[in-house]
Parts: C-alpha cells; structure tokens; sequence
C-alpha cells in the first residue's frame, strides 16, 4: 500500500518534468510558427527586386508578400516581360539570375500564340494593383472571373492565371501579396497588355 503513494508522486515529478522541458525548449530554441514568418519577411526584403515604398503600408505584410510572390507563386514569370534580363535567364542556365526590374509586373507577357496578354498588376493611381481594390484582388483570386471579360469567347474566367491554386491561399497570404503588390512602383503596361 505504500507503494501507491510513492508510485503516484513518481507520475507527478514526471508530469512535471516534461511540462518544464516542453515550455525550456519553446522559450530557447525550438522554432514557432511566429519565427518562420518572421524569417519569409526577412528573405522578402532581401529578394524584392525594385524599391519599395513602405509609407502608410504594414512592414510585415509588404516583407511576407515579397516572399510569396519571388519566391513561391513567381509573378514575375508571366507578368514582366521579359521576365529576365537579357543575359540573366537562369531558366538557360546564365548566371547570375537577374529579374527584368525595369518592366517588373507591367504585364505583356503572351500565351496561347498571343492570344492571351499578361495584365500589370503595379499599382495605380490610386495605390491599388492592377486597379483593383483588396475586396476585387481577393475576389479574382478566389473564383478566377475576369473582371474585365477580356476573353468572352474563350471563357469569363482567366485563362493562364493559376488562380485555381492561389484560391486556396490563407486571407493572411492574400493581403501581404496585395500589400506587397501596393508597395512596388507604378508602371506603364507594356505594349498589348489588356486595361
């Protein structure tokens, strides 16, 4: 009978012992969820190919939107053209990889033999990307209508836009994609590419 009590305070120094442990290795080393984003904003500062303006924008959005877009869902690839610059094409094996910053997300990429024009997607006059509002940039990636019907003999949905994949993106990732988009600079659309 005495074995009891001894046994059950034996669980509790145990019970204990792993409570310490668990909260010692989150407290001093053990990677969180807050620490990995953290470092994605890092990495999307280093890797934002133009100047961005953070005024009236949130860091932590703009950093973490960077991240997605250069390095995860590759906007460039279709809405800068040429999305290289010439020479820096690391799809051909040059080095070192260099994003066509001068027409960076102006859109005029062409598929489908020209058919289908990539939009640019920089910010408007109004700070809005592709002059769209944070209501219709969730709304496009979310059901892949074209707001503009570009395509009516096609389809009202975008055609070459991977939007079935970014329709499944957290609300979070959404709004630091279009902080991010809303903190490049504005520019002119590249010939051909639809309003």
């Amino acid at each position: 009978m005495r074995l009891r009590p001894l046994l059950l305070l034996s669980l509790a120094a145990c019970a204990f012992l792993v409570v310490l442990n668990d909260r010692s290795s989150a407290q001093g080393g053990a990677a969180t969820a807050g620490d990995d984003e953290a470092a994605r904003i890092r990495i999307g500062f280093r890797v934002a190919p133009v100047p961005l303006s953070l005024h009236g924008k949130d860091p932590n959005l703009v950093g973490l939107g960077s991240y997605i877009v250069n390095t995860r869902i590759s906007c460039n690839d279709c809405h800068t053209s040429p999305p290289w610059v010439p020479g820096h094409n690391p799809h051909l094996g040059q080095k070192p990889a260099e994003i066509n910053a001068a027409a960076y997300l102006a859109g005029g990429g062409k598929f489908a033999g020209g058919l289908i024009v990539s939009r640019n997607i920089t910010p408007d006059e109004h700070g809005n990307p592709a002059g769209l509002t944070f209501a219709q940039f969730v709304r496009l990636l979310r059901t892949g209508v074209d707001p503009d019907n570009v395509h009516p003999q096609i389809s009202p949905l975008l055609q070459v836009m991977p939007w079935p994949y970014f329709r499944t993106m957290s609300d979070h990732d959404l709004a630091a994609v279009y902080e991010y988009l809303r903190s490049i600079p504005s520019l002119p659309s590249a010939p051909g590419t639809p309003p």
